[in-house]
């Protein structure tokens, strides 16, 4: 079955602790240059809202399916019966100095994704975003 994927990185000058705070904060999105808004809590088997800058005209329902406290959260929605899903994986680890190797990939599958991945604008600019708003945020924290 195909499947395709955006990711991004960061080193970020922050211990897993505050970069953690930081992303599961969905309330807080807003104040720093995320390009994501999130309805709802980001807390283990929640469903949330996520507004994505790239498609404001749309909001898509995910939940809460891996939270592993300060290393790694994932947020999964799609279609009924798997015939699109998407997957989006945080991941904290320890880096240099006591700061966080900071990770973000969104896989899709299923057997529709050859279809729709067509009209899924270019994620990559819009990951960069993130990864860029949530490092300057955990350092000038």
């Amino acid at each position: 079955m195909a499947s395709h994927s955006y990711e991004t990185s960061a080193a970020i000058s922050a211990p897993p602790g505050l970069v953690w705070e930081i992303l599961t904060d969905a309330a807080d999105y807003t104040g720093w240059d995320s390009g994501v808004r999130i309805e709802g809590r980001l807390l283990p088997a929640e469903t949330v809202k996520l507004h994505a800058e790239v498609n404001k005209s749309r909001a898509f329902p995910v939940k809460v399916t891996q939270f592993v406290p300060p290393r790694r959260m994932q947020l999964s929605g799609g279609m009924p019966l798997g015939l699109f899903r998407g997957v989006r994986t945080y991941e904290l680890n320890p880096g240099v100095g006591g700061g966080t190797e900071f990770r973000m990939r969104e896989v899709y599958s299923g057997p529709l994704t050859p279809l729709i991945w067509r009209t899924i604008p270019d994620l990559g600019p819009s990951f960069a975003r993130f990864a860029a708003g949530l490092k300057a945020r955990a350092e000038s924290t």
